[in-house]
């Protein structure tokens, strides 16, 4: 069922994390399987993200990956999570984004994120420092071409001349900006009118910021005469489930404490842990993450609604924790157990239930009596009939 906080959908987040002790190509191909059965189980929507350092996130463009993706799947959407625009002209995104927009008929969302990796600015001889304003500054361009506006804009990065999309976009495409703990995100949100990807919606400091985030999106949307609506807020944490919160456990010991330690590298709020116990019992604790059962994912939502007030989307922040056959039998049971106490499915199911149960006449009674009422108007009949 569904309450004042208002429906949510489900969806995968995917940086993607894989063991750099692995083989790359297994693992493209296996997030590509992977969107394919969220495609099949119902899942809203599929993000990936664009890395060029670290031997981990090994995915350096989440456009190709999603147009491969687009040809094998139905109905999800298909995130760009995100596109790290200081990397690019701004013109060039735009031109691509309405390709992929007609590749998949509408199912592409562009996240545009500032680029996390300190390691990817340096080798394009990008300062980070520098890249949320170059963010922002590639982020209106594109909005305006997209729009059909012909831009002329020069920057100290960029130039364009007399710049325009000579092919329209399939649709009215979705805009959405990251945002972790500062306000660059929901102030670009705000000024825009579009969506916000919050990242570190479970990080111990981000889930605080998160009501204020909203709050600045607000404002910002109302001074330059937008609106912001919740249903397009994305919130993404980590989480994995299984039958048993045990079985849980056994089943994230095949990579979480590696993937965890990289993440204390390049993440602000991950620290690095001793053993996958321990880990397990700090991020649990702490909020952080749900290695667990379903219950325990369902009270983890219910936490954030509680935090925001309410968003539309959760995102499963999903890394290689676990193999292929515990990650996929973890989202079955997240779209069996979990997604139906938020999007409205188990409201009319448990009415409908409970007066069958609760009725002061059961329906097998009921059924019964049907029947011997039946019976007597046949042997009436019948007694008719042969007189």
């Amino acid at each position: 069922m569904t309450d004042d906080y208002g429906r949510v959908d489900f969806g995968a987040f995917l940086a993607p994390w894989h063991r750099a002790d692995s083989d790359a190509n297994f693992a493209i191909h296996q997030d590509l399987e992977l969107v394919e059965h969220l495609d099949r189980l119902g899942f809203a929507e599929f993000w990936l993200g664009e890395h060029h350092s670290g031997g981990v996130e090994i995915v350096a463009s989440p456009e190709m990956f999603m147009a491969a993706a687009a040809q094998r799947t139905q109905r999800i959407k298909l995130g760009l999570g995100v596109v790290s625009l200081p990397y690019h002209h701004p013109f060039l995104v735009a031109d691509r984004l309405v390709l992929l927009d007609h590749l998949s008929r509408g199912r592409m969302i562009f996240g545009a994120g500032p680029g996390q990796l300190a390691d990817d600015a340096k080798m394009m001889g990008i300062d980070p420092i520098d890249s949320r304003r170059k963010m922002e500054e590639a982020f209106d361009v594109i909005h305006r071409l997209l729009a059909g506006e012909t831009v002329t804009q020069t920057s100290d990065w960029f130039t364009c001349q007399d710049a325009y999309l000579h092919v329209a976009p399939y649709s009215n495409i979705q805009k959405a900006v990251t945002a972790t703990v500062s306000p660059t995100g929901p102030k670009l949100a705000g000024k825009y009118g579009s969506g916000i990807l919050s990242l570190a919606a479970t990080n111990p400091v981000g889930v605080e910021k998160l009501a204020e985030h909203w709050k600045i999106a607000e404002e910002i949307a109302a001074e330059n005469g937008q609106t912001v609506d919740r249903a397009d807020w994305r919130l993404s944490g980590i989480m994995h489930v299984a039958e048993t919160e045990e079985q849980a456990r056994a089943d994230v010991r095949h990579g979480l404490l590696y993937l965890m330690n990289y993440l204390s590298n390049i993440t602000p709020g991950f620290a690095a842990a001793p053993d996958v116990d321990s880990l397990i019992d700090g991020i649990n604790d702490a909020g952080l993450a749900v290695i667990g059962t379903p219950e325990m994912a369902v009270a983890q939502i219910r936490r954030l609604q509680e935090k925001s007030g309410g968003f539309g989307k959760f995102l499963v922040l999903h890394g290689e924790w676990a193999s292929t056959t515990a990650a996929l039998r973890s989202f079955e049971l997240i779209a069996q157990q979990v997604a139906p106490h938020f999007n409205g499915d188990l409201g009319p199911r448990l009415r409908g239930y409970d007066q069958t149960m609760n009725s002061n006449r059961s329906a097998a009674d009921v059924t019964q009596a049907a029947q011997e009422e039946a019976q007597k108007r046949f042997e009436a009949e019948r007694a008719v009939r042969t007189n």
